[in-house]
């Protein structure tokens, strides 16, 4: 039994080894390809082999990892990704079976797993180890990470949820988050490090440090150039929450694993966050292909790093301890160079053989349109032998060529099937390049269907805040996967009472209380969306979205589409703003937001009954949205639907308000109740408005309701409290640009906005910094008279 013991030990020592000699290899042959062209960028994990060999030992069934782009070797050896898969990558192959992580829509190093089905369905999570798309912004994982493992938390702590066990094992799981040193300055690291700490939640966050940030040394980074030593305070001890942390060398295998396995197995059981400073780790070929480490690291460094490189020191204690020999090891690193090398050759193979194929038939049908018509021929002829002359073509190679063919042959009978390929082109690179920014299956909100709201007769009327507090109770006593956080929401209901006497009902897991710290609010409804619950994450201002914008923009808002549609995040951030006064409580940054969060919804109810609706669209789909509730109609009166878990209002299609035949006013959101004011004004004299609320700015009027509003009034203004070239201008260049409007005007479109300036407070402020009835009204009359 002893041998039999030591016989493992050695084989599984040696496996490692491979790993590590496989994963260098990769790295020496990877930066090759992109210095010779065949890749456009390359940035690699060598001199992290053994640390990540080790971490991968630990990494179990229901796992999830954040991490960044240096990761491959932990990949390879958790058995999440070949080498094959890695040069596809570097390639940029559109195929997602080649190229299974991004389908060539990420740089190299940037991982993933699939977590929903084609249909959009959760897979069974709890049984298979998880990757969560990476992202390049520095320290942009931390968010994330704290969220995946907030999840095992509600998991484990809501026993509603523990029927859902395909996706958590009553919340074992851990979240390993990998980042580098230098990237610890920035403060996602340090926001999710205290949120971590004071939830106690099983993260855990491997730093590699190689003692540089690019070309910066670590002693202009880091407090006491150790980020261990910075984090001291944090330490968690007896009797208070915190953070377990530890220091490990990056070369030291056994002692890797044996402080790994310690410090994994206690954020699994007790779901204490846990940091390993993983120092002296080394970066034999600098920080990527865009420049050479020479240039700043010293004579002595260079010696150092190669004395001390984690091979070189994995290699030593392997022949120290008697586990294999010189030769052995030789063999290892043979066969590891021989498996990269014809990989690495597949992948390219598979890279290039279909752009071949397209050049192939691209020529043959150029020989053909050159047959056919003599007035082109030599024009064609030219075209062929450029085409024909790439030794590594591109798929743009073949569409420019095409394109140029196209034009030269013109309308004539010989350009039929060249015209019938380049067509097909088109249509192919689409689908390759230009899909799944949202869900396109049963899951997406664009295929909810619409409810309308319904009324007894003796309907309740209440205030704004009352229909939604009303909504949130049923919403929560029927879904379990719902979850309510935010600052100020727990204990006294949200600031504006929608959430009010709640918490005391479902309980503080449910619906709680966060400090402030907008970013990792974020984080944690990332991570608790891309585990398959349904949060609802508030930012209390809209104005304070800029805190929490990164993720959502970076990570949210690019997730399905960088990952080809195998990986969704369904959050819900609900925020509210409009028309209070003053420069921090006035947000209607419309603009930044559409423009910066393609791939989410941007629904911005009128009032609370509409916002509900829309809640409801977006809980029955996958995709992720942030509503806008109108932060002066919480007292408003609306009445109370009886279907309110049922009504659903469908995104991307405007409701008229009032119609009209004279001039078409499009509005949303709290400008709405201005610009009515307004039509009533000008009611009185002669001038009969129509007025369109928006409902949803991502997206916009798909059916074109505006549009058809447009050729009845033939004059239109759009109205909103953004700034000059915001919301406004956006929603005028969707309908006179895109939808044509130009075609039915009278007079010139005119947008009317707040100022550039923020709002000054008090209501003379509010009033003059923002659209008011009266300057809609002089506006309207000024094109009425034209």
């Amino acid at each position: 039994m002893d041998k039999l013991s030591f016989d493992n030990f050695r084989e599984e020592v040696l496996q490692d080894y491979r790993w590590a000699c496989i994963s260098r290899e990769t790295s020496l042959l990877g930066r090759k390809e992109v210095l010779t062209g065949k890749a456009k960028f390359g940035i690699f994990g060598d001199g992290k082999e053994v640390a990540q060999i080790a971490m991968a030992k630990f990494f179990q069934p229901g796992d999830f990892r954040s991490g960044y782009y240096r990761d491959q070797t932990f990949m390879f050896a958790s058995g999440l990704a070949t080498v094959e898969q890695f040069f596809a990558q570097l390639y940029a192959n559109p195929d997602v079976e080649q190229e299974p992580f991004s389908g060539g829509r990420q740089m190299n190093g940037h991982f993933a797993t699939p977590w929903v089905s084609e249909q959009g369905e959760w897979l069974d999570l709890a049984n298979r180890k998880n990757v969560s798309s990476d992202i390049a912004p520095t320290a942009g994982q931390m968010t994330r990470g704290l969220g995946l493992a907030f999840a095992s938390k509600c998991f484990r702590n809501v026993k509603d949820l523990q029927q859902f066990d395909t996706l958590s094992t009553n919340g074992n799981e851990v979240c390993f988050c990998t980042i580098g040193d230098a990237s610890t300055s920035e403060g996602h690291f340090w926001e999710t490090i205290n949120a971590a700490g004071v939830l106690q939640v099983p993260l855990v966050v491997f730093v590699w440090d190689d003692g540089y940030g690019i070309s910066v040394p670590k002693k202009y980074q880091t407090t006491k150039a150790s980020i261990s030593d910075a984090l001291s305070g944090f330490q968690k001890e007896e009797g208070t929450n915190g953070i377990n942390i530890y220091k490990v060398k990056g070369w030291d295998y056994a002692a890797l694993c044996e402080t790994f396995e310690e410090g994994i197995r206690m954020a699994r059981e007790t779901h204490t966050p846990t940091v390993f400073h993983v120092e002296e780790i080394t970066q034999p070929q600098g920080h990527s292909t865009s420049g050479s480490h020479e240039r700043y690291k010293t004579t002595e460094r260079l010696e150092w790093e190669r004395q001390w490189d984690g091979m070189v020191k994995m290699r030593q204690w392997v022949i120290a301890n008697a586990l294999a020999t010189e030769e052995e090891l030789a063999h290892i690193e043979e066969e590891a160079k021989l498996q990269v090398r014809e990989e690495k050759n597949r992948a390219w193979s598979n890279y290039l053989d279909p752009i071949k194929a397209q050049v192939a038939k691209t020529v043959d049908l150029l020989n053909d349109v050159a047959s056919k018509n003599t007035a082109v021929a030599a024009s064609i002829q030219s075209l062929v032998a450029e085409l024909s002359g790439l030794r590594e073509p591109l798929r743009r190679d073949v569409m420019r060529v095409l394109s140029t063919a196209v034009t030269l042959v013109g309308t004539h009978d010989s350009g039929y099937w060249l015209k019938d390929y380049y067509q097909d082109l088109q249509k192919e690179n689409h689908s390759l390049y230009n899909t799944y920014l949202m869900n396109e299956g049963e899951k997406s909100a664009l295929k909810v269907a619409a409810v309308a709201p319904s009324y007894d007769n003796d309907a309740p009327t209440l205030n704004g805040f009352e229909v939604l507090n009303h909504y949130f109770d049923q919403l929560f006593a029927n879904n379990p996967k719902t979850f309510a956080f935010g600052e100020d929401l727990g204990y006294i209901g949200d600031v504006n009472q929608g959430f009010s006497g709640l918490q005391a009902k479902y309980g503080v897991d449910r619906i709680f209380d966060t400090g402030i710290r907008e970013l990792t609010i974020m984080g944690q409804g990332i991570g608790l969306a891309m585990r398959g619950l349904r949060p609802i994450a508030e930012i209390q201002y809209l104005d304070y979205l800029l805190y929490g914008l990164q993720p959502l923009s970076d990570d949210v808002a690019t997730l399905h589409y960088r990952t080809k549609g195998q990986q969704s995040c369904p959050i819900i951030v609900r925020t509210r703003g409009h028309r209070l006064e003053g420069i921090w409580h006035s947000g209607s940054p419309m603009g930044m937001v559409i423009n910066s969060l393609r791939g989410m919804h941007v629904c911005v109810p009128r009032n609370m009954v509409q916002a509900a609706g829309m809640y409801n669209t977006l809980l029955r789909s996958n995709d992720p949205g942030i509503v806008v509730e109108c932060l002066n109609g919480y007292r408003l009166k609306e009445k109370l639907p009886n279907n309110l878990l049922d009504y659903t209002v469908p995104l991307g299609i405007p409701e008229v308000v009032k119609e009209g035949t004279d001039i078409t006013l499009v509005t949303y959101g709290s400008t709405l109740r201005v610009v009515m004011e307004a039509a009533q004004l000008l009611e009185k004299q002669g001038i009969n408005c129509e007025v369109i609320d928006v409902q949803t700015l991502l997206p916009f009027d798909l059916e074109h309701k505006i549009l058809d509003s447009l050729k009845k009034t033939n004059r239109i203004a759009f109205i909103d409290e953004d700034v000059p070239g915001g919301a406004a201008a956006y929603m005028f260049n969707k309908v006179m640009e895109e939808q044509g409007g130009y075609r039915w005007l009278d007079v010139a479109p005119k947008t009317i906005t707040a100022k550039a300036h923020r709002p000054a407070y008090g209501s003379d402020g509010d009033y003059f910094s923002k659209p008011n009835a009266e300057e809609i009204e002089s506006v309207v009359k000024k094109m009425m008279a034209e």
